[in-house]
């Protein structure tokens, strides 16, 4: 072999020794990041799908409001941790009415007879402008027994709450008069026309 040819056959080895270990290498190389990558995304995915569920809430979860429905009823809900007693002492308040300070009574009255809590304040200020004119020391805002034969009296607001209270849901709720305008019918004056629309629009007003 002569001079010439030595460094040919040199240059010809370390050119097939690169591309032998180029074709070693590069399909090793391959693998090593496809197997990356896909850990990557699966890691990636993972973690989305946790931060999507706790951010998320959960179907089936209720968040239920304390205030009172727009529909007025007659027919009350027991909702804990609601906001009715001072919804009644911001009414009573505004309007300068003798029933302020009665409101925790008024709705607890009205969820043991099963009654929209604010049917009762609502026929108060119908019947007597919230116990404002009244017969006196009759503690009777809701013209409960008041007739030609005389007045029907209470010893105190917390007995006249009471005994309306009973008193709508035995002899008019049980009895099949369910709604205000039923209720107007046996309650108010015969020639009354616009009772059910006062005491519907009061019971409104208490939002």
């Amino acid at each position: 072999m002569d001079s010439e040819t030595f460094p040919d056959v040199f240059a010809l080895s370390k050119k097939l020794i690169l591309i032998i270990t180029f074709f070693a290498i590069t399909p090793l190389t391959l693998l090593i990041s496809s197997f990356s990558l896909l850990a990557i995304n699966q890691h990636k995915t993972t973690e989305g799908v946790k931060i999507s569920d706790k951010e998320l809430p959960q179907k089936g979860v209720q968040i239920y409001a304390s205030l009172p429905s727009n529909i007025p009823g007659v027919s009350g809900k027991v909702i804990a941790g609601d906001a009715r007693p001072q919804i009644l002492a911001e009414y009573l308040k505004n309007r300068g009415s003798p029933l302020l300070g009665y409101e925790e009574f008024i709705v607890s009255t009205a969820d043991k007879y099963k009654l929209d809590y604010r049917l009762l304040v609502a026929i108060a200020q119908k019947e007597s402008g919230l116990c404002r004119v009244i017969p006196e020391n009759s503690y009777n805002c809701w013209g409960w027994g008041i007739h030609s034969k005389g007045t029907l009296r209470f010893e105190s607001y917390q007995q006249g709450i009471e005994t309306v209270s009973q008193g709508l849901k035995e002899k008019y709720i049980d009895l099949g008069y369910t709604t205000v305008e039923e209720i107007m019918t046996k309650y108010a004056h015969p020639s009354s026309t616009t009772w059910a629309d006062g005491v519907i629009d009061y019971m409104s007003q208490m939002q």
